[in-house]
């Protein structure tokens, strides 16, 4: 595959991203004292709005009213808000009376983060609902205006500064959802796109995960957490595959049905984490996204090469269609 073709390539781009971290974590040579954690925030929350910025500009913001797709609407809360929040604030629920409280933390923020932006662009690809996750996702991100603090001060409202939430909301989501109608006439090639916002993902991957604590936290959490990641991808995936395709529901409203439910804005949980909590706390609560991030990289590896597979793809559709 080509340079291009590699930096088009989103599992790659993780996988690079995770594999780069961990060196620079266990090493010890990410330069922690320069990138300090006020900055490793304020760069965050910079290049989380300029991609999510770049993601809702090719979204189109007609067609919207909730009350005409009112089935569309609730599938996306239900499955995008509620159920893909379930296993996460099961985990830090169960762990926050424990020794793990600030490392549970980080659950709080991956509860609270809607679906990503790129649900839509993937549902295309994948011959999903289109015109569902377009739609879902600004709907989505609006609610999430409100989902996101009150998440936060429900788990955490007594340790963190709820105006500090709103506004590094507003900052990610807000600015973005308002600016990126500025750049909805502007063409940009896909492979542009995807290259540009594959970088921004690698790069706050590295910058988040190489300072995540996992020395102190040790194996236990650690597999604490990557079982949680576990749960909340391939058995909630699975679980919706099999409930879906056992009622008879197609292919299109299923493909864009699992991502919602499994496919995490981590970026978001990422800026939250650094912008909200304070002082060696933001390091302990990395390592909960740091786990989910290397989960996600082999979840979006088994929906390529089974659960989403061309060929598993054609044949489906053509059953459907006799």
């Amino acid at each position: 595959m080509s340079l291009k073709g590699l930096l088009c390539s989103s599992a790659f781009m993780m996988s690079f991203a995770v594999i780069i971290s961990l060196i620079t974590n266990f090493t010890g040579i990410f330069p922690g004292d320069v990138l300090n954690a006020p900055l490793r925030s304020n760069i965050t929350i910079l290049c989380l709005a300029v991609m999510l910025t770049l993601s809702f500009s090719r979204i189109p913001y007609n067609d919207l009213n909730p009350i005409e797709h009112s089935s569309s609407v609730i599938r996306a809360i239900v499955l995008g808000l509620v159920v893909a929040s379930i296993v996460p604030l099961a985990g830090y629920f169960i762990l926050a009376g424990t020794e793990w409280a600030d490392y549970a933390k980080g659950l709080v923020f991956i509860a609270a983060t809607p679906f990503a932006a790129s649900v839509g662009p993937l549902s295309y690809i994948l011959r999903g609902d289109f015109q569902h996750a377009l739609r879902s996702t600004v709907i989505i991100y609006i609610l999430a205006l409100a989902w996101i603090p009150a998440i936060i001060w429900i788990c955490l409202g007594e340790s963190v500064d709820m105006m500090n939430v709103f506004i590094t909301v507003l900052e990610i989501i807000g600015l973005p959802l308002i600016l990126s109608r500025l750049l909805t006439g502007l063409d940009i090639p896909k492979d542009v796109m995807s290259i540009v916002l594959n970088c921004i993902i690698t790069f706050l991957v590295w910058l988040s995960v190489s300072s995540a604590d996992f020395q102190s936290a040790g194996w236990f959490i650690m597999t604490v957490f990557l079982i949680v990641a576990g749960l909340r991808t391939f058995f909630m995936g699975n679980v919706v595959e099999t409930c879906e395709r056992s009622a008879g529901i197609h292919w299109t409203q299923r493909v864009t049905d699992i991502l919602m439910v499994t496919y995490k804005n981590k970026g978001i949980a990422l800026a939250l984490c650094a912008a909200v909590l304070v002082g060696p706390m933001i390091p302990k609560a990395m390592v909960a996204i740091a786990a989910s991030i290397i989960v996600d990289v082999c979840w979006v590896a088994f929906m390529d090469g089974y659960l989403f597979s061309p060929k598993r793809m054609d044949r489906e559709l053509g059953t459907e269609k006799v």
